[in-house]
């Protein structure tokens, strides 16, 4: 039987994408307001890039939402 301590096979956890983690918007630098950290993991967009974490705020993933959908590299948006 697995350990559940363990990642999957072949996957290693991303320490960026823990509770304690801090929010940058990769596209406009964008950090949540103090206090706000737990409300911006529910309405930003999370990714991966090249194995890391990659987060978009909520008024850029809006603005950019064609490109996330059709998975554009981010240097096209």
């Amino acid at each position: 039987m697995d350990d559940p301590s363990t990642p999957p096979t072949g996957r290693t956890p991303d320490p960026e994408a823990g509770p304690d983690a801090e929010l940058v918007c990769a596209t406009c630098g964008a950090t949540p307001a103090p206090g706000q950290q737990a409300a911006a993991r529910l309405t930003w967009s999370r990714g991966s890039d090249g194995g890391r974490s990659r987060w978009t705020c909520d008024r850029c993933s809006r603005e950019h939402l064609r490109s996330i959908e059709g998975k554009l590299d981010p240097a096209w948006w």
